[in-house]
């Protein structure tokens, strides 16, 4: 399966309020190898910057005065990611950006290029629940270096996500061949583990006596049995 790794950005926070997509990066994930093949390219948005938007990337009004318009580069970019599944962190901020431009120019939505989006982001959130699950906190968590970014831009986020996303993936792919491999007879014995019998552990006397001190301690601060005693002097006596 083809997997193009996705990152925007933008004039601002909301495509309701006619903010417009200023910067497009993509790579290419094949095998689970990331490729040479992207897609890179800055765009004028056909107006200006907010303020707050370009303290997180830094792209200017100067810089995309002489950058063609999203509907010079739409064809390009859709042939590029045409049957990928996309991956994409906090998938909903870039596929309403995307949609909205392609609605301008009546060209559909991201849905009828490409077949499925990963949102890495609500991927994350079910591994760390609790946890902060940015790019940056995601790096730290998993060991991918991301040393060199300073400022957000579409294809270094890019790049760093799909890093991000074959961290967070690791040993599923390898768990699939394991279970649909055919061995060969390579002389190695292979062991079912229906057929190993398992020892019980006994207690030893000084952690019996370290248990029941627990059991104990527990009693004493709740004013009364614990479950598992209860559960003990249960098992214990005779049916009747």
């Amino acid at each position: 399966m083809r997997y193009v790794v996705l990152d925007t950005e933008t004039t601002g926070l909301e495509v309701r309020q006619g903010h417009r997509i200023i910067e497009i990066g993509c790579i290419e994930v094949n095998g689970r190898q990331v490729t040479d093949h992207h897609f890179h390219q800055y765009i004028n948005p056909e107006r200006e910057v907010d303020e707050g938007a370009f303290q997180v990337h830094g792209i200017s009004d100067e810089m995309l005065a002489d950058k063609p318009k999203f509907k010079q580069i739409a064809k390009d970019f859709l042939d590029f990611v045409q049957g990928s599944t996309l991956i994409i962190h906090n998938a909903s901020f870039d596929i309403g950006f995307l949609d909205g431009e392609l609605e301008r120019l009546g060209l559909g939505k991201m849905a009828d290029y490409v077949d499925g989006v990963i949102d890495s982001l609500g991927m994350a959130r079910e591994m760390f629940p609790g946890k902060r699950n940015n790019l940056d906190a995601l790096c730290d968590r998993l060991g991918v270096n991301n040393a060199h970014r300073q400022l957000h831009g579409a294809l270094l986020d890019s790049q760093i996500l799909a890093e991000v996303y074959l961290a967070m993936t690791r040993g599923q792919d390898s768990l699939v061949i394991d279970l649909n491999a055919h061995h060969e007879d390579d002389g190695v014995e292979r062991i079912k583990l229906s057929a190993l019998s398992l020892p019980e552990p006994e207690p030893t006397d000084e952690e019996l006596v370290l248990h029941q001190a627990y059991l104990t301690d527990i009693e004493k601060a709740a004013k009364g049995p614990s479950v598992w005693s209860k559960i003990s002097q249960a098992t214990e006596e005779p049916a009747v």
